[in-house]
């Protein structure tokens, strides 16, 4: 059994290794529940649930790694702040919706989820085509930003300039409720 190590936690994690995960856990643990606290003071569900979340993120985004960018530890703190702000908000917009929803006490209405999460591909159709191939290629086919630059003789700045592009637009097209 290959012991888990600083050095090659992120090559057992490619492997799917669930002993990484252990590692992840004993390694930085107290800085992923420090970073996870820091964002949602308080019930300590939210805080094991967000940090789960985290590891999970960790495990599935591996791939989006870059050591020539940043260290190991800094990528897993970026990861558990943003997904920190994404839980925080999460629960900021369940609260408005409760407050904002009439319960009527005699019935019970379970809405369709299908109905209120948009399918990506519909969302993106109205980008420009370039844009609109590239979130696909990047964001439902799971290609990587450099193997799309390869595909589009560009380089790898060109391909994370589009996502950001596509990401804004879709946002607009989101706030305006166009979807």
């Amino acid at each position: 059994m290959l012991k888990i190590t600083e050095e090659n936690v992120v090559q057992q994690i490619k492997l799917k290794n669930e002993d990484s995960v252990s590692f992840l856990v004993e390694k930085y643990g107290g800085l992923i529940h420090a970073i996870v606290r820091k964002y949602l003071a308080g019930n300590q569900q939210d805080i094991e649930e967000c940090v789960a979340d985290v590891l999970v993120a960790i495990w599935f985004h591996i791939e989006s790694f870059n050591p020539d960018k940043n260290e190991f530890k800094q990528w897993v703190a970026a990861i558990t702040k943003y997904r920190s702000i994404d839980y925080v908000r999460k629960m900021e917009k369940a609260k408005n919706q409760r407050t904002t929803w009439e319960f009527d006490e005699n019935r019970v209405i379970v809405k369709d989820r299908s109905e209120s999460v948009p399918d990506v591909r519909s969302m993106i159709k109205d980008l420009n085509e370039t844009e609109r191939v590239v979130m696909e290629r990047y964001y439902l086919d799971g290609i990587s930003s450099k193997e799309i630059a390869n595909q589009f003789h560009s380089k790898e700045s060109w391909v994370h300039n589009k996502l950001s592009r596509g990401r804004k637009r879709l946002k607009t097209i989101l706030l305006k409720g166009e979807v």
